[in-house]
């Protein structure tokens, strides 16, 4: 723990009176997590406080206690500006391009671009909802049901149900002290990584039965007629990631998933000890950490697609 950071952090927090914390379009379960976890905490401290997600609350996290706070975009005014697990600003979503330099950035990402005022980036921490595990009682904020609801979700699908190889001892002691407080921990493993709706498996099976592999990474593809003729209300790629990622035999699992604009999401995800997937993903100007990384790249599929696995081979020798 940075307890000089720390400190600074805990001083700037008590001063806040209205805030706003905001995290990365198209949200995973860490993105949802922290964010929700350090607001209801927040709220709890009788501060008055804005949590934004510029896609909204993915059906399968809106479980979650504290899940219909979530707004798409801020109103009124603030005093106090938070980024939490988002390496890059510019993936907190339009509404924020005029908001002013982040009070507080708070993440995990190695390729963390530093940019707020206080930067607390713990990079070898498996999910930002861990770090937020630590600091929340160091900064005089209880851990609630709520909250460690939503924190156990960040740590649960940022380590795949503690199936990455960066899990650590740490990670799974911050767990059980989160289940301690009566969270039941299967049935949040259920929901954020088994569980799929109809649509979400129709949808799995168009990326599937197109699935490729050459050169030591297999990947999926996934386009905007597969996710309509599923049914899927999505942009992502449903997790079907982590399915692709348990396949054996390669080195780097990949999805690329065409979207409406004339962009491609890619998602990386290291399937070797000693693999970093982040700096292909930085190359493509994403983020993320050695063992899972994302980009978002404007052009066409085809286009993007033999552009990005191209680099890929080539910047991790395979």
């Amino acid at each position: 723990m940075d307890n000089q950071l720390s400190g600074e952090i805990k001083d700037r927090l008590n001063m806040a009176k209205k805030i706003v914390i905001v995290s990365h379009v198209r949200p995973d379960g860490d993105a949802i997590g922290s964010l929700l976890g350090l607001g209801l905490a927040l709220r709890d401290a009788d501060k008055s406080v804005q949590m934004i997600l510029a896609d909204g609350v993915p059906s399968s996290f809106k479980y979650l206690e504290g899940s219909e706070l979530i707004k798409k975009e801020p109103k009124g005014d603030h005093d106090t500006f938070i980024t939490v697990d988002c390496a890059d600003f510019k993936r907190v979503g339009k509404a924020f391009e005029n908001f002013g330099q982040p009070d507080i950035n708070i993440d995990h990402h190695k390729t963390n671009e530093k940019f707020g005022k206080l930067n607390l980036i713990e990079a070898e921490e498996v999910a930002t909802a861990a770090i937020l595990t630590t600091y929340l009682p160091a900064w005089g904020m209880k851990i609630t049901k709520p909250i460690a609801a939503a924190l156990l979700t960040g740590i649960i699908t940022d380590t795949l149900g503690f199936r990455t190889s960066n899990t650590t001892p740490e990670a799974l002691r911050q767990s059980a002290t989160l289940m301690e407080t009566g969270v039941d921990m299967p049935e949040i493993y259920m929901r954020a990584l088994v569980r799929k709706t109809f649509p979400a498996a129709r949808y799995w099976g168009a990326g599937l039965s197109n699935m490729q592999s050459k050169n030591g990474i297999v990947w999926g593809t996934l386009t905007v007629a597969d996710r309509k003729a599923a049914g899927y209300g999505g942009n992502d790629d449903a997790d079907l990631i982590n399915m692709i990622s348990s396949i054996d035999g390669n080195k780097v699992g990949m999805v690329f998933v065409e979207q409406n604009d004339n962009h491609v999401k890619i998602s990386w995800r290291a399937l070797e000890a000693g693999v970093d997937v982040s700096q292909v993903a930085k190359h493509f100007k994403g983020g993320g950490h050695a063992a899972a990384a994302g980009a978002d790249i404007e052009g066409g599929l085809s286009e993007v697609q033999t552009e990005v696995l191209k680099k890929t081979r080539e910047m991790l020798s395979l």
